[in-house]
């Protein structure tokens, strides 16, 4: 049976996130149905990783067995052309050794929180961004961030339904740039915890305003406690962006 890799994109807003759920959708349960109609018979679809309710990927990798042998430019064509009219496009497909898995083989996954740094509603970018009306310091959360790399105890960013068997990750490197009235977080690991991302985003905003100093950051991760948190950011600025294998 060839093996393929897909590179994904999608809208994550209607969907309960990226895991096949029994009674809700998913991105996962949306690509299986689609190459089970190409593949004739159901097709187990593999992610790097599963993103949350309403989070979107620009990168998402996945891998996929085809009772079919067929060339991989065409597995795509044939499994986009049965997704419609969901919102998910499958950009590039490979065909790879059978001992290659989409989540075990990667070595580092990339991740970029969007902020829309505004006063004005958010049209265009509604869902894909979070408005933050009060003026960032993005210098600030980034000097802030820099406590967060390296291997810790990322409790205070674990979300309490996180199914991780322990909670010191290894952060490779977070970035905060600003680009007009964006204000971009950009971080990449091995892997994150759940809502590892969006609870260090919400907690380097309280930097960005200023309602904390930059040295506050790695005082809360050194206290190893959820309670110390700041708001988590929402789900609509998180995009999946790379996988490196």
């Amino acid at each position: 049976m060839p093996r393929y890799k897909l590179t994904i994109e999608y809208d994550g807003r209607p969907y309960a996130g990226w895991q096949r759920q029994p009674d809700q959708p998913s991105v996962q349960q949306a690509l299986e149905d689609a190459a089970a109609k190409v593949n004739g018979a159901p097709v187990q679809v593999q992610g790097a990783g599963r993103t949350d309710s309403g989070v979107h990927a620009t990168g998402q990798v996945a891998h996929i067995d085809m009772q079919k042998d067929m060339p991989a430019e065409k597995v795509m064509d044939a499994i986009n052309f049965h997704l419609k009219p969901n919102p998910v496009s499958i950009l590039k497909s490979i065909e790879v050794d059978e001992d290659f898995h989409a989540r075990f083989s990667a070595k580092e996954r990339f991740y970029l929180y969007r902020i829309s740094n505004r006063r004005a509603p958010l049209t265009l970018d509604r869902g894909f961004s979070w408005r933050v009306g009060a003026k960032l310091d993005a210098d600030a959360m980034h000097a802030a961030a820099q406590a967060l790399v390296g291997t810790h105890d990322f409790t205070t960013f674990r979300d309490s339904q996180c199914q991780a068997e322990s909670p010191v990750k290894s952060l490779n490197a977070i970035s905060v740039t600003r680009l007009g009235e964006e204000v971009h977080v950009r971080c990449r690991a091995l892997s994150f915890l759940h809502r590892q991302v969006r609870s260090m985003v919400g907690t380097l905003v309280e930097v960005g305003r200023g309602k904390e100093d930059v040295r506050w950051v790695g005082k809360v991760l050194a206290a190893a406690d959820r309670a110390q948190c700041g708001p988590v950011a929402p789900p609509d600025g998180l995009h999946l962006t790379r996988v490196d294998y």
